[in-house]
């Protein structure tokens, strides 16, 4: 989003007039309005990738020559290099900067760095970064005993507030995933936790959120296994646990006004790592103060890192325009009780014809910048950005592969495919840019060929543009599983405006939950939604083998439902605004809400 300060926001009772006067009265019904098609493609069997991570990671690349349409570039000038982009006119120009901070035309890369199949991003049981894995699609682990189709609250943990940036920001918001994990006993034992942990095969909650603190939490009874970090500095994203079981927090600051001062910065934005062993940040880079960062403004991270196991390697895209690659040099010793990091960074910068900034209201709003968390297949990673980018690039030269114009703000996470077809990508945007010019008023949702960036098919659903809380694509898409694995699940916020008049409006802002077919780009149903809901969908498995959903809104209700129909099985109330992305382990969700706490739901 182009102003961070507000974005996050709730905008309840904001009064919205488009272009066409857009305004519409909310659904008001006791039952879901949902409209089914037909599913022809329903799944008999399933492809499971089978590449393995331990292959020497040059075998598991793809060579960049290989791909259809490649191009080599054309040198400019000050490092810069230019392909053509895809599907529309003009250029993709990127440049690196060393460890140095010199610009340089190619990065000597260390290593060849590729990510295996999605179910080896880690050998330890959890949910250890946003969506799970380098495909981003497992935000949940294990399976769920489901018999009563029920969700009931078992412990919560209460948890503050920030005020700043001319906001309020309770709780935790978007995307504020929690990393569930399973910590390895030699790590657990490590960790120096009081008894009662240290003995029992312990499943922690890590949770950074608004209030700059990273609570650490017992899954099964809420209890803290050891005190908060506290930071000081407020969290919006996800964060990432070191997937070899390094007791190793990654994780990006989202705020840099924690008392709505404007003549103190007292929060410079800063990507920050922690030494869970002696509970503390060790080590981190400035996003504020980069010499290479070309949005000047804005510094903070959003997006969840990927860590290379293979290579000790982090990747981590930035809202100051960059994109961080860190050879960690991390080293831990179970024996010694230490764990250690020295992270070497190499950046890329990149722009294209819509990288520019803009002038809205007598305003300048910056552009650049990346929100969402990058997906990687293979060698080749994906993310998209404030200006309406979606970019491809090598994860071992940090060199452009393509890029295309996907025509608005996209920050919600792509999600990757692996077929015998080949890897394709999932994504939306919201309504920004085009809420401003009079643009098309809708969220494109799409389906693109990972390897060439041509659109395979889209779906293109009405939004109300209500800057400067955005309409669109909030929430990162969920593949279907099982039974549900022909479909791709999107939660468009922001498909009608309450009626409003004289400053008082009639509910709220309302949404669309829409499954659609993933060979075919076609509806399978669709569901309204009397709330929006900026919360990514989770879908998991039951032992019974049937797929299950669950998914929060903005009204604060956390819905558990059937992903082949859209209908519910149930709801529960968290008080307040769920906007943060639930994770699953087994039968335990976990999220917190505008209500200032952490909620433990139990499956039943």
């Amino acid at each position: 989003m182009l102003v961070p300060r507000f974005k996050r926001r709730f905008s309840r009772g904001v009064l919205v007039v488009g272009a066409a006067f857009m305004v519409t009265m909310a659904a008001c019904s006791t039952a879901p309005q949902i409209t089914v098609d037909e599913r022809p493609n329903r799944p008999t069997t399933v492809f499971e990738p089978s590449y393995d991570p331990q292959t020497d990671p040059a075998k598991l690349a793809v060579p960049l020559k290989s791909l259809p349409g490649y191009q080599t570039g054309t040198p400019g000038t000050d490092g810069w290099t230019s392909i053509p982009m895809t599907g529309s006119d003009g250029d993709v120009s990127w440049r690196m900067w060393n460890r140095e901070n010199q610009v340089r035309e190619k990065h000597a890369a260390d290593q060849t760095v590729a990510f295996g199949a999605p179910q080896t991003y880690t050998k330890v049981p959890g949910v250890l970064t946003f969506r799970g894995n380098n495909f981003r699609d497992a935000p949940a682990y294990g399976t769920a005993d489901v018999n009563e189709k029920k969700l009931s609250i078992v412990w919560t943990q209460e948890i503050g507030e920030a005020h700043g940036d001319a906001s309020y920001w309770p709780g935790a918001g978007w995307t504020g995933q929690p990393l569930l994990v399973n910590w390895p006993e030699q790590t657990r034992k490590a960790m120096g936790f009081a008894p009662e942990f240290a003995d029992k095969d312990l499943t922690e909650v890590i949770y950074p959120v608004f209030e700059g603190k990273v609570h650490r939490l017992d899954l099964d009874t809420g209890k803290q296994t050891k005190d908060p970090i506290d930071v000081g500095c407020g969290f919006k994203g996800t964060g990432s646990i070191d997937p070899r079981g390094y007791p190793l927090l990654y994780s990006g600051q989202g705020l840099n006004d924690m008392d709505n001062n404007k003549d103190t910065e007292d929060c410079p934005f800063r990507y920050r790592i922690f030494d869970l062993i002696q509970n503390k940040e060790v080590s981190g880079w400035t996003g504020q103060d980069d010499p290479a960062r070309p949005r000047k403004g804005w510094g903070a991270f959003d997006s969840s890192a990927l860590v290379n196991a293979a290579t000790d390697t982090l990747i981590e895209p930035a809202e100051n325009g960059l994109v961080y690659k860190a050879k960690l040099n991390a080293k831990f010793d179970p024996a010694a009780k230490t764990v250690s990091v020295n992270p070497l960074l190499t950046k890329l910068e990149y722009k294209t014809p819509v990288s520019v900034d803009r002038t809205v209201n007598g305003k300048l709003r910056e552009a650049h910048g990346v929100e969402s968390s990058a997906a990687a297949y293979r060698n080749l990673m994906y993310a998209t950005d404030n200006d309406g980018n979606l970019i491809c690039w090598d994860a071992t030269t940090m060199r452009i592969v393509w890029a295309r114009d996907i025509g608005d703000d996209s920050d919600a996470s792509i999600v990757i495919e692996d077929t015998p077809a080949g890897p394709f990508l999932y994504q939306g945007n919201t309504l920004d840019k085009r809420g401003e010019t009079g643009g098309p008023m809708e969220t494109n949702l799409r389906k693109i060929n990972a390897l060439t960036g041509d659109i395979v098919w889209e779906k293109n659903v009405p939004t109300v543009a209500s800057y400067p809380n955005n309409g669109g694509l909030l929430a990162t898409p969920a593949l279907g599983q099982g039974e549900t694995a022909d479909l791709v699940i999107f939660n468009v916020s922001k498909t009608a405006a309450p009626f409003c008049i004289f400053g008082k409006c009639l509910g709220d802002f309302s949404g669309d939950l829409v499954a659609l077919d993933r060979k075919t780009g076609k509806l399978a149903w669709s569901r309204h939604l009397d709330r929006y809901s900026w919360s990514s969908p989770v879908i998991f498995q039951g032992k019974d083998g049937h797929s299950y959903g669950v998914f929060g809104d903005a009204g604060g209700l956390l819905h558990l439902f059937d992903p082949n129909t859209g209908q519910d099985y149930s709801t529960l109330s968290l008080g307040k605004n769920i906007e943060a992305s639930p994770a699953i382990y087994n039968n335990m969700l976990v999220v917190a809400s505008y209500d200032k706490k952490i909620f433990g739901v139990r499956i039943s």
